[in-house]
């Protein structure tokens, strides 16, 4: 049986993943209405609870995680009884802002400029060395636009730094690029690694509302660019499992932005979008099988249902579409679900999506890739 921390829609489709090749799971999470629920067992408890952590771990084969938030103490515990992949010192990287630019510039790999804030004096020391505009976050939590600011006048930024708590802040600078893309990668134990092609992303909100795979026009040397960011990361951690990272394309260049050690909201494309999803091809990493081919089936995007429930039987009508519900109530803000889209070429995928965008509110088409 395997183990998952985090009961929420990446668990559920991990899960969904795994059945087929005779895998079972549970999962523990504070929530009793936690989604993932709804396909295995569900320990309901805080992730720092003995008790619970107990209950969870007991006859588990593995330990993996499905959100990068989990207490690193928690991860710890189950570290020194069972094996956790991708390990709980990727998370300890990924859970702080400052931590994680650190750790990718030492790597050798671009970011934009940033400078920790503790208080007044280092928001005045930042913003010489930033430069306006740039963006206040705060180092732990926040996630979909959460936790920052936008600082245009430096008028601002006292505001801004009284809105965030003061202290335990990053102050970013800001990148004028010319797109958002993400690399999903994998590792198994053996080293073994993997690539997913480069992907597009559109927000709007905070929210990412639309992935396009491969990302159009992305070139061969970008790709490899990419790669060669991932794999130095995931060697430096000695990681295993799927890992997002996300970046700012500048002309041919990438300056990376953040990381998720798990799978990602981008690649949702590959359930149907690709030779092996990024959800079979983490459970293969954790435990041991060879990897799946990460070939793209044609052209494909994914749009994010968030706060809306569409209409499915209009949904479906559309040719390629592919309906992914997590059986979670609809609330404002609130990720429920997904549709992917997947055509033989780019013409074909812009019909789809504008037919798409007739039923999803607040998706960022404007009529072409």
């Amino acid at each position: 049986m395997i183990g998952i921390l985090g009961g929420g829609q990446l668990g559920r489709m991990l899960a969904l993943a795994g059945y087929p090749l005779g895998l079972s799971f549970r999962f523990l999470d504070p929530s009793p209405e936690a989604c993932a629920g709804q396909v295995g067992e569900l320990v309901v408890g805080e992730f720092l609870d003995e008790g619970a952590l107990l209950r969870f771990a007991e006859g588990l084969a593995l330990v993996t995680y499905e959100f990068e938030n989990v207490p690193v103490e928690a991860a710890r515990r189950l570290e020194g009884r069972l094996p956790l992949y991708p390990p709980a010192k990727a998370l300890e990287v990924a859970q702080d802002r400052l931590r994680e630019k650190t750790f990718f510039q030492g790597l050798g790999v671009p970011t934009p400029p940033f400078h920790p804030v503790d208080g007044p004096e280092d928001l005045e020391e930042g913003l010489k060395r930033v430069g306006l505009p740039a963006l206040l976050k705060t180092r732990r939590g926040g996630y979909d636009g959460k936790g920052q600011a936008l600082v245009r006048k430096e008028e601002e930024a006292l505001e801004a730094l009284k809105a965030l708590g003061g202290r335990g802040l990053i102050l970013e600078g800001f990148v004028p690029f010319d797109r958002e893309v993400s690399l999903l990668a994998v590792r198994g134990r053996t080293g073994e690694v993997a690539f997913y092609p480069l992907v597009e992303n559109r927000h709007r909100g905070g929210l990412l509302r639309l992935s396009l795979a491969p990302a159009p026009g992305a070139s061969e040397a970008l790709q490899k660019k990419a790669e060669a960011y991932a794999l130095r990361a995931m060697e430096a951690l000695d990681y295993v499992g799927v890992l997002a990272l996300e970046f700012f394309q500048v002309g041919e260049e990438l300056l990376f932005n953040e990381m998720a050690p798990r799978v990602h909201n981008s690649g949702h494309w590959t359930i149907e979008g690709a030779e092996t999803s990024q959800f079979e091809n983490h459970l293969r990493a954790v435990l041991g099988l060879p990897l799946g081919s990460t070939a793209p089936r044609g052209q494909s995007a994914m749009v994010n249902l968030i706060g809306e429930k569409p209409p499915f039987a209009e949904v479906l009508k559309v040719e390629g579409a592919h309906l992914h519900w997590y059986g979670k109530a609809v609330r404002p803000g609130r990720k429920v679900g997904h549709i992917t889209l997947r055509r033989d070429g780019l013409k074909a995928l812009e019909e789809g999506l504008a037919r798409l965008s007739r039923l999803v509110s607040e998706l960022p088409w404007e009529g072409r890739v």
